[in-house]
């Protein structure tokens, strides 16, 4: 499968910059997969607006694959895009572990009708960035690539300017999520991606949970060698875990973002969101107690919404940190413009039939 056999209101939503979710794994009290749950939370992220989803990944849990859930969890959730949402909704699955796995989960990914696969090469640390190019290209040959940075608190590790000006390179690739939740790496991403031609072809995504909004709204500068040309980059959209709840307001965030001209003054207000979706970020992503609970910090704000009935996590060690809830009701308290519960109230009995 090649980028060019992408639908084009697919290709359309990815180039023009979408809020796409990192989908989690709804469970049930016995740790099971609740199925009309995990449904419903599909069908609230089609409604809100969402312009794709990404299943597999680290908010749905990289233990799915140890328990025989990677493959039905994104099969549910295809279908329920497809019969719920519109032609234009991507769908991204997450692949990870060595080539053979990564193939093989490619592999399950297109049959289940993806678009394309998020590549997580956490699983490739201490390889040489040589070998972790080859893996990058084999995947690539099978269908097409989202690239992705991923900080070493979750299991990443950073690679090079190098890396990713080959990276860039490869003719499969579409697009990189940026989240090494560090303003150096997110800069040298920018730039091998335009240095490598590629700019047209490979789009940018933040993964920058700190620093979404600022993600979104600056320019990147970027000159060519002797400095006498110079391009302005952006970040089109963001594939989050931070979006994996309160989708709506972050989608009209984003249509507001997308909607100003470049070069146009940019609104105070819509600057100082970047402080107040950070705080919330801080609560939900147990961030000062080095987001260990960020997955089941995700579930209790669904849980309190009634998407979801607890935050029971395939790992029964991974539990909300002490603080995190308080933390929660803090940001709830102070941003009330940041969630959409009315929203989800009005919606939740048909999401849930």
């Amino acid at each position: 499968m090649n980028a060019t056999d992408i639908p084009s209101p697919v290709m359309a939503t990815l180039r023009k910059g979408a809020c796409l979710p990192a989908h989690p794994l709804v469970l049930n009290s016995d740790r099971q997969l609740d199925r009309v749950r995990q449904r419903a939370v599909t069908r609230y992220y089609m409604d809100a607006g969402a312009g794709g989803i990404a299943v597999g990944v680290h908010t749905t849990q990289f233990a799915i694959r140890n328990v025989g859930l990677y493959a039905p969890v994104l099969e549910l959730a295809a279908e329920t895009t497809k019969n719920w949402g519109g032609e234009d909704r991507v769908l991204v699955a997450g692949v990870t572990g060595k080539t053979a796995q990564a193939l093989q989960e490619t592999r399950t990914a297109r049959s289940l009708g993806y678009h394309a696969v998020l590549l997580n090469l956490a699983f490739l640390k201490g390889v040489s960035e040589d070998d972790i190019l080859e893996h990058c290209r084999t995947i690539a040959s099978e269908m097409p690539v989202i690239g992705f940075a991923l900080l070493p608190e979750v299991g990443g590790f950073h690679l090079s300017y190098d890396f990713w000006l080959a990276f860039a390179q490869i003719e499969n690739i579409i697009a990189i999520k940026m989240a090494p939740f560090d303003r150096y790496r997110t800069l040298e991403i920018v730039r091998a991606v335009e240095d490598a031609g590629a700019g047209d072809r490979v789009t940018l995504y933040t993964g920058n949970d700190d620093h979404i909004v600022l993600d979104l709204l600056q320019p990147f500068v970027v000159r060519n060698a002797d400095g006498s040309r110079e391009k302005r980059v952006r970040i089109r959209g963001g594939l989050l875990g931070h979006w994996s709840v309160w989708v709506k307001p972050a989608v009209e965030m984003l249509e507001r973002i997308h909607a100003l001209p470049d070069g146009a003054d940019i609104p105070e207000d819509l600057l100082a969101l970047d402080s107040m979706v950070t705080d919330c970020n801080l609560a939900i992503y147990d961030a000062l107690n080095e987001l260990k609970g960020c997955i089941p910090g995700c579930l209790e704000v669904l849980r309190r919404q009634g998407l979801v009935e607890g935050t029971w996590c395939l790992d029964s060690n991974e539990i909300m940190s002490p603080g995190q809830a308080e933390q929660i009701d803090r940001v709830i308290r102070h941003y009330p413009e940041m969630n959409d519960n009315a929203f989800v109230a009005a919606n939740l009995e048909r999401w849930l039939s």
